[in-house]
């Protein structure tokens, strides 16, 4: 049996990871950076994928951000092509940006429904 390590070995791959500033998507990044994975990370706000940028590096990890709102086509459009443009091609997508609305089922409006699946 070969090792773990090799097994799990992502030198080479390029991964883009969206809602990656905090959260499980900073840490998905987190484990693909640590695996040899060029990382681009991408959320709405780019102070906080900054943020992120620099907890990854102290981790000895290189990553790239891309802000972007995944509930707007055109922002959709432009961090797939920046993302080509950034890493050559995309090897591991991890779709894990998302929304949540906290309140109770029946006093869930519509428009919140709507803003969740939205994204």
């Amino acid at each position: 049996m070969g090792s773990i390590k090799k097994a799990f070995d992502l030198t080479g791959k390029n991964a883009l990871v969206t809602g990656g500033s905090r959260g499980l998507g900073l840490q998905i990044a987190e484990a693909l950076g640590e695996q040899g994975a060029r990382v681009v990370i991408s959320s709405r706000k780019a102070p906080d994928l900054e943020k992120a940028q620099a907890h990854l590096a102290g981790l000895g990890i290189k990553a790239e951000w891309i802000a972007a709102d995944n509930s707007r086509d055109e922002d959709v459009k432009r961090l797939t092509d920046e993302a080509i443009k950034k890493l050559g091609r995309v090897d591991i997508l991890v779709n894990n940006a998302g929304a949540n609305w906290g309140a109770p089922t029946e006093d869930h409006p519509i428009e919140a429904w709507d803003k969740v699946m939205a994204v």
